[in-house]
C-alpha cells in the first residue's frame, strides 16, 4: 500500500511506515524499547545542541545524577510514587548465579532501587545538601539523560520503555521566582518548536487532574499532528515547596529563619521526533525542518562513465569549497557527499524518503554547464522541486533555500493549526456527536474530522470521568482566557473557563 493510501485510511500504520524508510529507527530486541539509527539520532543531536545553548544563555548549568534510585526517596513523596508507580522499572537483585545451567538472580539488595522515571527524587536529596543559606539559591541545574517507563503500548519515538530527554531542575528562594522559571522555561519550549522545529504549539496550563504528581502546577506545549490528534510537546512545573518539604532542601533566609526553598522541573525528550514526524512527513516520507536536519544538503554525482569522475568530483569539490562559506541560520551549512556505490535514483529516493531538505544530483552535463539539479524536498512533486540553475546562484542563495523551505514548512503547519480549532461548538450535544466521528488525515489548510475544539469547562470533578469515557483529554487551559461565560460542554453547567479538547498521543 502507497504511503498517500495509509495517510489518509491508515494513520498509525503510515507514521510506521515513515520511520522505517527514512531508516530512523527500528524496535529493538529489548522489548518495548528502541534503536535509534543514525538519521534519526541525527535530528536528535540537532535539538539537543540547538535547546542546550538556550539552556546555558538562561544561566542554567549541566550535570549528571544517578540512573538509579533507592525506593525511600520515592516514598518521601507519596502523590508523586502514586503517579508513577505503574511505570516504573525496579531492580531487586544486584548479581546472577548459575543453577541448574540456568543464570538466576542471586544477590537481593536491601533496598529496591527504581530505575529513573523521572529525577525530581534524586535531585531534591542532593539540593537538600547543596543549599544552606538564600546566598545559595537559585540552583539552576539541567540533565540530559535516559528515562525509562514501562509502556506497555510502545510506538517508536512516541512510547518506548526507556527514552532520552532532557530534564532541568531548579530550586529558588521565593515562589514568584520559581513560577517565572516554570514561565520562562515554558516559552523556551514554544520557541524550540516554533522556531527550530517549524511545530506550532498552543501554550496553557494543564487542570488539576492532568499535572504532574506532586506539582502545585504543570504547563504545557500541545502541538496538533496530520490526524488532528494532540501532542504534548513540553511541560514545565512548579513544584512549589512539596518536593522541598520531603527532602528538606531548607535555607536561612534574609530574615535569618529556616524556610523551604521552591522547586520547579520542566522536560522534553525524543517523543519530539515522533512530533516532526506527524506534522511534517507526506506521501514520500519524512520530511526534516532545515534547521534539524543532519545535513541539510545532499549531493549526489551521477557519474555514468567512469572516466567522467575526475571531472564530475572536481567540480563538487569546488561547490563543497563554496557552501563552507554560507550561514543559514547563522552556522555553517551541513552538507553530505554520497559516494556509495548505488545508482543515483536509488540515492535520490532513499534522501528524499529521509527527508532531506535539498538534494542535489551533479552529472557531466551539469558541470559543461556550470549547473546543477536542484530538487527541493518539500516541492518534491511539484514543477518548483525539480529545476536546473547555475552553481554560482546556488551557492548565493543556498541559504535563503534553506530558510524558506523551514518558514515555508511552519507556515503550512501553523495554517493547519489554525483552520481546525473549533470554536463553535457550544452545547453538550453537538460536543459529543463532533466526537463520535474517527480522526482522520487533514488535507492541507483544511477541515478534518476530528481536532482541537476550543470551549467552555466548569472543572466539575464528574467531568473526568466523562472525559475518560469519550476518550478525549483536556490538553490545556489556554493562557488568553475570553472572560465570558457560556456551557460547560461535558455537563452542561455554566461555565467561565475556555479549554481546549481533543484525542491525544
Amino acid at each position: 500500500m502507497s504511503l498517500k493510501k495509509l495517510r489518509k485510511d491508515n494513520y498509525p500504520e503510515w507514521y510506521q511506515c515513515v520511520v522505517s524508510e527514512a531508516d530512523m529507527a527500528e524496535n529493538s530486541s529489548s522489548p518495548g524499547c528502541m534503536v535509534i539509527k543514525p538519521w534519526g539520532y541525527g535530528i536528535w543531536e540537532r535539538i539537543r545542541d540547538v535547546f542546550d545553548e538556550k539552556i546555558k544563555s538562561t544561566d542554567h548549568e549541566n550535570c549528571y545524577f544517578p540512573m538509579f534510585i533507592p525506593l525511600s526517596f520515592f516514598q518521601k513523596e507519596a502523590e508523586h510514587v502514586d503517579g508513577f508507580a505503574k511505570e516504573m522499572a525496579v531492580v531487586t537483585h544486584s548479581r546472577l548465579a548459575m543453577e541448574n545451567g540456568k543464570l538466576v538472580p542471586s544477590s537481593k539488595l536491601e533496598e529496591p532501587l527504581i530505575v529513573r522515571p523521572t529525577s525530581e527524587a534524586i535531585i531534591a536529596d542532593s539540593f537538600s545538601k547543596w543549599v544552606k543559606s538564600y546566598r545559595d539559591l537559585p540552583v539552576l541545574i539541567n540533565q540530559w539523560a535516559n528515562v525509562v517507563r514501562w509502556e506497555m503500548r510502545p510506538r517508536l519515538f512516541l512510547r518506548t520503555r526507556e527514552f532520552l530527554w532532557q530534564e532541568g531542575h531548579t530550586a529558588h528562594a521565593t515562589a514568584e521566582e520559581a513560577e517565572k522559571e516554570t514561565l520562562t522555561m515554558l516559552e523556551a519550549y514554544k520557541e524550540l518548536c516554533e522556531q527550530t522545529l517549524a511545530m506550532p504549539v498552543l501554550s496553557g496550563r494543564k487542570p488539576e487532574h492532568e499535572k504532574f504528581p506532586g506539582a502545585v502546577d504543570t504547563y504545557c506545549v500541545e502541538a496538533m499532528m496530520q490526524d488532528g490528534k494532540a501532542l504534548q510537546a513540553g511541560t514545565s512545573h512548579f513544584l512549589g515547596q512539596n518536593f522541598a518539604k520531603s527532602a528538606n532542601i531548607s535555607f536561612v533566609n534574609k530574615e535569618n529563619k529556616q524556610e523551604y526553598a521552591y522547586t520547579t522541573s520542566w522536560g522534553v525528550s525524543t517523543r519530539l521526533i515522533g512530533g516532526v514526524i506527524m506534522t511534517h512527513a507526506d506521501d514520500e516520507g519524512m520530511v526534516t525542518p532545515p534547521k534539524i536536519a543532519p545535513y541539510q544538503i545532499v549531493i549526489i554525482p551521477v557519474i555514468k562513465n567512469p572516466d567522467d569522475s575526475e571531472l564530475v568530483m572536481s567540480y563538487i569539490k569546488e561547490l563543497q569549497s563554496d557552501l563552507a562559506k554560507q550561514t543559514p541560520f547563522g552556522e555553517k551549512i551541513r552538507v553530505k557527499l554520497d559516494k556509495r556505490d548505488k545508482s543515483s535514483i536509488d540515492k535520490f529516493w532513499e534522501w528524499t524518503r529521509k527527508g532531506a531538505p535539498i538534494i542535489l544530483e551533479i552529472g557531466k552535463r551539469d558541470v559543461e554547464g556550470n549547473n546543477l539539479m536542484l530538487r527541493q524536498r518539500i516541492y518534491i512533486n511539484t514543477p518548483e522541486g525539480k529545476q536546473v540553475v547555475s552553481k554560482d546562484e546556488f551557492v548565493a542563495k543556498a541559504a535563503q533555500y534553506l530558510e524558506n523551505i523551514q518558514h515555508a514548512m511552519f507556515t503550512k503547519a501553523q495554517k493547519r493549526l489554525m483552520s481546525n480549532i473549533r470554536e463553535d461548538i457550544i452545547d453538550k450535544e453537538a460536543f459529543a456527536e463532533y466526537f463520535a466521528n474517527a480522526n482522520e488525515w487533514i488535507a492541507d489548510n483544511t477541515q478534518g474530522k476530528v481536532a482541537f475544539v476550543r470551549g467552555k469547562w466548569c472543572g466539575e470533578p464528574e467531568t473526568e470521568e466523562i472525559l475518560k469515557q469519550m476518550k478525549i483529554t483536556i490538553r490545556c487551559i489556554p493562557f488568553n482566557q475570553s472572560g465570558t461565560t457560556g456551557t460547560c460542554l461535558l455537563t452542561g453547567k455554566p461555565a467561565t473557563m475556555d479549554v481546549i479538547y481533543a484525542r491525544s498521543y
